[in-house]
């Protein structure tokens, strides 16, 4: 079994037993900092824009202070294209193990300031249900615990803190799991989005 096959089975496990599934260095330490570069040009280009929350992408900087980068399948940056492959084979794999019946994706870079959170909330808006699973793969270079900005995930047996460490690869249900991001003391990086029906 390769690498990969391990990371996506591992993720695939803990959806089943846990309700998440979570693999450190889905994205190696090489891998992660090529993103960064990509991530700072872009931001530093101004091509971010602030999150907004419902369809309507409604500004609400007291639920969510964010600024995101949607990014494009035909993306001509290969760091970029290199995730974008990866997370193309999770979705077949995923297809061929688990029967989902995923077809897309939805994808953004994320860049929470320092101050900035997100409140609890869910990932499928209630009258759109083709986002099936949300995920997340952290862009944090020595992330340390101070620095905040952890994944606080809403389970039926309590609350479950994750530390968005560099390369680090959250998956769950997008319809399920509450889940709110605390105050960031540190620019927190990600890439953010879900697989869809």
């Amino acid at each position: 079994m390769t690498k990969k096959i391990a990371q996506f089975e591992t993720i695939i496990t803990g959806l089943l037993e846990n309700g998440y599934g979570v693999a450190d260095d889905f994205w190696n330490v090489a891998d992660v900092q090529d993103l960064n570069v990509s991530f700072t040009e872009r931001y530093n280009k101004r091509e971010f824009k602030t999150a907004g929350i419902s369809k309507n992408a409604q500004e609400v900087r007291t639920i969510r202070g964010d600024e995101i980068l949607w990014l494009e399948k035909e993306t001509q940056n290969i760091a970029e294209q290199n995730y974008l492959i990866r997370i193309e084979e999770f979705i077949l794999y995923l297809n061929q193990t688990c029967y989902l019946g995923l077809r897309t994706y939805e994808l953004h870079f994320a860049s929470y300031g320092i101050g900035t959170f997100y409140k609890r909330h869910f990932d499928r808006f209630k009258n759109d249900s083709d986002r099936k699973l949300s995920i997340i793969c952290y862009l944090n270079e020595s992330w340390q615990p101070e620095n905040g900005g952890e994944l606080v995930l809403y389970l039926p047996t309590g609350k479950k803190i994750i530390l968005p460490i560099g390369g680090r690869f959250i998956c769950f249900e997008s319809d399920k799991l509450e889940h709110e991001v605390l105050v960031a003391n540190l620019e927190r990086r990600s890439v953010t989005g879900w697989l869809k029906q």
